[in-house]
């Protein structure tokens, strides 16, 4: 007689005796086959950043002889491209990247740009047709480190296939630079090393070997190109908890035919019969917003280089307004470069002239409208 044993999906601290008909004494070990890592709630370059304000009671002196020595060492306050940073020199700026004379691949994949929402603002296409744009400044992005594939290790792998491994490095990009007595020295060393001021916003973004940059490169807007699509990821407006027709859109029940202080309630919920429970994803209503989300394939109108400001097409980019968002090239297959986008990223380029880039059919505002012609 072929004795059985089921295994389930709980944990026991003692293994578990069963006695059969046949008088045989079995162990039963029970455990879940498919258990979860725990999730690793920071990266790994993160640390303490802001260090606690205190009165250190300095004279006026003394707080101007450290604003001096800050200055002397990473550069004198600017405005550069409409944003108050610093005068960033950094020493390892002037040296080429790892790969020099890379011709592009479509397999290659680029750094991304950290970007802060601005608002919404209407544009005109060449046949007059009115569409409503999303405007993103791209702030101070500076290339911070770089992870060559072999020493990236990510403290979160791909649970659906986590022996899978990728030939693909870290290049950690920051944005917006700040005064360093303002933060503490653990997140200052970060970029200490590299000759650049502390920045605000860190981002991490997965290139392959061949994109390289060194630390102290500038990442400008014209990384991307007018007509280009872009994945722009940032977190949604946070709406606190919220109903079944804010949420999920729910059409709600009739205001009259019998209904009783039901009329924005989702209705029932379960089922029937042996099903007679709720199925898990079931919509309800719960925490809406606050979360990261990805508006895929977005197009770009048009590019201001002296400002350094994309216009993309639409309202659907996640996030209030002034929000930190991070802008990647598309991963939709059909609306990959076709051509050599700037490889690895553009060189900058002080010229004047070249203010503003316009998508092909769009309408430029220096064109000319309206013209007058004398009477004959």
């Amino acid at each position: 007689m072929s004795i059985i044993c089921k295994y389930t999906i709980f944990y026991l601290s003692k293994p578990l005796n069963i006695t059969t008909s046949s008088e045989a004494m079995l162990n039963q070990v029970r455990s879940v086959h498919n258990v979860r890592p725990p999730r690793m709630k920071y990266p790994l370059w993160y640390l303490q950043r802001e260090r606690a304000k205190d009165d250190q009671q300095l004279t006026e002196d003394n707080r101007a002889f450290v604003k001096e020595a800050v200055h002397d060492k990473f550069g004198m306050p600017a405005v550069i491209h409409g944003i108050s940073t610093y005068d960033v020199r950094s020493a390892l700026r002037e040296k080429s990247v790892e790969y020099e004379n890379v011709e592009w691949s479509p397999k290659f994949q680029r750094t991304g740009l950290i970007a802060r929402k601005l608002g919404n603002y209407p544009m005109w296409l060449n046949n007059g047709k009115s569409v409503l744009t999303t405007l993103l400044h791209v702030i101070d992005n500076h290339v911070i480190k770089y992870i060559p594939p072999g020493e990236f290790d990510p403290p979160r792998k791909p649970y659906s296939c986590p022996n899978h491994k990728k030939n693909l490095g870290c290049l950690l990009v920051g944005a917006e630079s700040a005064d360093p007595q303002y933060f503490t020295k653990q997140y200052c060393g970060l970029f200490y090393k590299e000759g650049m001021m502390p920045k605000k916003h860190l981002g991490r973004f997965l290139i392959s070997p061949e994109a390289a940059l060194q630390p102290g490169t500038p990442l400008m807007a014209s990384h991307f190109n007018p007509g280009d699509f872009i994945d722009v990821r940032g977190k949604t407006i946070d709406r606190g908890f919220q109903g079944v027709m804010k949420r999920h859109g729910f059409h709600g029940m009739p205001a009259t035919h019998g209904v009783t202080k039901s009329h924005r309630r989702g209705g029932n919920v379960g089922h029937g019969g042996e099903k007679g429970r709720i199925f898990p994803g079931t919509k309800m209503p719960g925490h809406m917003g606050n979360r990261y989300r990805i508006h895929k394939g977005a197009e770009i109108l048009r590019i201001n280089h002296k400002f350094n400001i994309i216009w993309i097409k639409g309202v659907a980019s996640p996030g209030e307004t002034n929000s930190i968002v991070y802008l990647y090239d598309t991963l939709l297959p059909l609306r990959k470069y076709k051509s050599s986008p700037p490889f690895p990223t553009s060189k900058v380029v002080e010229d004047d002239q070249l203010i503003d880039s316009y998508s092909e059919k769009m309408y430029k505002f220096t064109n000319q409208t309206i013209t007058y012609e004398e009477e004959k």
